[in-house]
């Protein structure tokens, strides 16, 4: 158990930048609500590429002591390939665009609620990541609701949701930073034992 938490305390940044790489994603995207749709796709592309990246890795790096690792190899995997269409079709509609981030927001979500429920008896807070994957999962069921919402309105929705998401994201690492700190004596002390 000490091992589990002494490694997600150590990837604590990890949660921190896709945090505030989220917030500065919908602060863009609620500055400029009437970019091209071309524009908006690169946008999203690039967010959810990175995002995807460091969600892989700390995956990956979980693996040894973390029994549903893959729930967030996944959740990675799906944004950077959710990107990669996003980059080699960047004129595509407005409505493809918006099912490709209905997709992306209902995988991401769900993976997420896996990851924090494996994680809530090692760490205190999880339900902030639950709260962050029931969000993702509700923009993706409304983007397919109401696919007709329009791009001014699309633009905001996403915003709203990646500072949301963000602001999430950094409450995580926070407290995953001050588990750390917590746990540093008894790092010490194992150690000098």
């Amino acid at each position: 158990m000490l091992t589990t938490l002494t490694q997600l305390s150590r990837d604590w940044w990890h949660f921190a930048v896709r945090g505030v790489l989220a917030i500065i994603f919908g602060i863009m995207t609620l500055i400029w609500p009437g970019l091209t749709i071309t524009a908006l796709v690169l946008l999203f592309g690039a967010f959810a590429l990175v995002d995807g990246i460091f969600t892989m890795a700390t995956g990956i790096e979980s693996r040894k002591y973390f029994k549903q690792w893959w729930a967030l190899l996944l959740e990675g995997l799906t944004g950077i390939v959710i990107a990669a269409l996003t980059f080699v079709w960047p004129d595509i509609t407005a409505l493809v665009l918006l099912y490709f981030i209905a997709v992306w927001a209902i995988f991401t979500g769900i993976f997420e609620i896996m990851a924090a429920i494996e994680l809530r008896n090692v760490i205190v807070g999880e339900s902030v990541m639950i709260l962050y994957g029931l969000l993702s999962i509700v923009l993706g069921v409304l983007l397919f609701a109401f696919p007709q919402a329009g791009a001014v309105s699309l633009a905001w929705a996403i915003g709203f949701y990646a500072i949301v998401a963000g602001i999430m994201e950094i409450v995580v690492a926070v407290r995953l930073r001050g588990l750390g700190r917590q746990l540093e004596p008894k790092r010490t002390s194992t150690a000098n034992a």
